[in-house]
């Protein structure tokens, strides 16, 4: 059997979706700064995703950043997003998908019926369809790192979070599997399963009013070591995708300060 493709930060072009704030942005960040100088942003946004691909370029003028507005709900569109980066890019050594759909935290019995299936299939499509679609560019290659951002909630109950924690268990639970198909091909594949992360729009907006405000302010209280912030985050995510990480595969890894155990 072949010896999986490793390259280090220098070597690798890089493919980060939900790019343009937040976890991402603060991964694409810590990716430059290691050595990284090919790497495409995607997002939905073309406003903020070109603000950040500029912010993610000051850190190395002379390196390649690219951004492609892509709407990660369909898998026509996320195919042809990841050709393109992969033409800019001339490989894709790295894809990290921290795509988060809006939503905020309310008991299964407040919540419509109707909206199960918008709630699962904006937080647990988009990983899949990115990892559906570069599975065959790391084939190609020998090799590869896939890192899908998901939640706590995939592995701790959580008053708030029934459909979403369904939806985030989707996640860790495709990762670990595509994870034991795609190691014969080099392709290791682990999920981040962060809590509250401080200063995200996310963040903003549970932390806001209501039921999430109550259940998130008791999440911070539990977590002793500090609420995690995007940069702790990244911090394991440029460790996933980077040759440290090169015999780690699907794993479900929390940074969260404490808040919960698992």
């Amino acid at each position: 059997m072949p010896s999986p493709t490793v390259r280090t930060y220098e070597d690798s072009a890089v493919v980060i979706a939900g790019g343009s704030s937040g976890v991402g942005l603060a991964s694409a960040q810590k990716f430059v700064e290691a050595g990284v100088t090919r790497l495409t942003l995607l997002s939905r946004s073309p406003e903020r995703g070109k603000a950040a691909r500029d912010q993610v370029r000051a850190l190395n003028p002379k390196a390649t950043i690219e951004f492609i507005p892509v709407d990660l709900a369909y898998p026509d569109q996320v195919t042809a997003a990841i050709e393109s980066a992969h033409q800019q890019l001339g490989a894709i050594d790295v894809l990290v998908s921290s795509v988060a759909a809006s939503y905020r935290p309310e008991l299964l019995h407040t919540i419509d019926p109707q909206d199960f299936g918008g709630i699962i299939n904006k937080q647990a499509l988009p990983p899949m369809y990115l990892t559906r679609a570069v599975l065959p560019i790391m084939q190609g290659q020998g090799g590869g790192s896939i890192i899908n951002i998901a939640s706590d909630a995939a592995k701790v109950p959580t008053p708030g979070e029934s459909v979403l924690g369904a939806a985030m268990a989707a996640i860790v639970m495709f990762s670990r599997t595509a994870a034991m198909e795609a190691k014969r091909n080099g392709i290791r594949i682990n999920a981040v399963t962060p809590s509250l992360i401080a200063g995200t729009p996310t963040a903003e907006r549970v932390l806001s009013d209501g039921f999430s405000k109550s259940l998130f302010e008791k999440a911070a209280r539990m977590a002793h070591l500090g609420v995690a912030e995007a940069e702790d985050l990244a911090d394991l995510v440029l460790f996933l995708g980077g040759p440290a990480s090169a015999r780690l595969t699907g794993q479900a890894i929390s940074v969260n300060g404490g808040i919960s155990a698992g």
